[in-house]
């Protein structure tokens, strides 16, 4: 289940599907999924596929994980921070984090922030900074700016609160639409201040709900 050679599979199943950085690669490939999901399901770990974690939540597709990373290393001006919206259960979190110097993690389903600290203080990853808190508003509670900002989760439309919490050359990477959603990516301009927003590919995520839980 966890061997070197279902590991490789799913790396070349990333590439076949048009992942190039091999930095991500390397991290997905040496991320022991199976240890985010429940045991019951740890036999699909290593699968290019979605699984539930609970709460109406799921863990993303590898590929969606690495295509979501590789856009924010190739399109943010620097990285010394980036916001991710949607903790989860702490997969995406622990990709990023093992890239980037500092993430910060939102998350508003209690229990799954829980688990998710719990895995990454067991992987020894202590550069993210966890935040129970309503992901559609950004990092609460301080006027803020990231060099990234990735949301696990799709808003019907693009929420001006996240663009306005880009630092100046930062990076948006977002699912956004209702029954159709577009992976998109939205670049705050250093010079102009302006918002260059480009549509990849056709994505389903969980729904960005408002709220605590």
């Amino acid at each position: 289940m966890t061997s070197k050679r279902t590991r490789d599979r799913l790396v070349s199943r990333l590439q076949e599907q048009g992942v190039t950085d091999q930095a991500v690669l390397d991290v997905v490939s040496n991320t022991p999924r199976h240890l985010f999901i429940d045991e019951a399901l740890s036999h699909r770990a290593y699968e290019d596929t979605a699984l539930p974690i609970g709460f109406g939540q799921t863990i993303s597709q590898p590929y969606i994980v690495a295509r979501m990373t590789e856009l924010v290393l190739a399109a943010a001006g620097k990285l010394d921070s980036v916001l991710e919206i949607g903790t989860g259960c702490g997969y995406q979190t622990s990709v990023l984090a093992q890239l980037v110097p500092k993430v910060y993690s939102v998350e508003r389903i209690k229990p799954l922030q829980d688990k998710a600290k719990q895995r990454l203080k067991g992987l020894g990853i202590k550069n993210v900074e966890f935040r129970y808190a309503d992901g559609g508003f950004g990092w609460p509670g301080e006027a803020k700016q990231f060099d990234a900002i990735l949301s696990a989760a799709a808003p019907r439309s693009l929420p001006q609160s996240l663009c306005d919490q880009l630092a100046p050359g930062g990076v948006l990477v977002i699912p956004v639409g209702g029954d159709t959603q577009e992976l998109t990516v939205v670049v705050r301009d250093a010079e102009t201040d302006k918002y260059h927003k480009q549509v990849y590919e056709a994505v389903k995520f969980v729904p960005l709900l408002s709220g605590l839980a």
